[in-house]
């Protein structure tokens, strides 16, 4: 099965990625790859995609990684219909009784009423 891919390149701090079709049990940078369909900038944003080529593997069942499908959405290409977006993961907090804002709320006691209260009390 064919993958749509990053393959980072670039230096230490200043990434680079070109966007590879590639067989999806290779390593992204074990070098074989089928075809280079694009690239990517992040710092100034910019994507340079061959898109007669992408439409092309996407017919053929070539599946988007995550962040190509965004890349792509981004550039105007429609994803095919049996491509299914990965869920959002939301990090539950394990003891979530025990968080402050999950307490009962204490009232602020006046000085006046502690007087007050105290000689009631006795």
């Amino acid at each position: 099965m064919l993958a749509i891919r990053m393959q980072r390149n670039g230096r230490a701090h200043l990434p680079m990625y070109r966007i590879v079709v590639q067989e999806s049990q290779r390593h992204p940078l074990s070098g074989r790859v089928v075809a280079e369909v694009g690239n990517y900038n992040p710092n100034t944003k910019k994507v340079v995609l061959d898109k007669e080529k992408v439409e092309f593997y996407l017919k053929n069942g070539a599946q988007p990684s995550s962040r190509v499908a965004r890349v792509l959405t981004g550039e105007g290409i429609k994803l095919p219909d049996w491509y299914k977006a990965p869920t959002q993961k939301h990090a539950k907090a394990k003891h979530a009784d025990k968080l402050r804002k999950n307490q009962p709320k204490e009232e602020p006691v006046a000085e006046g009423a502690e007087a007050t209260e105290a000689p009631a009390e006795a």
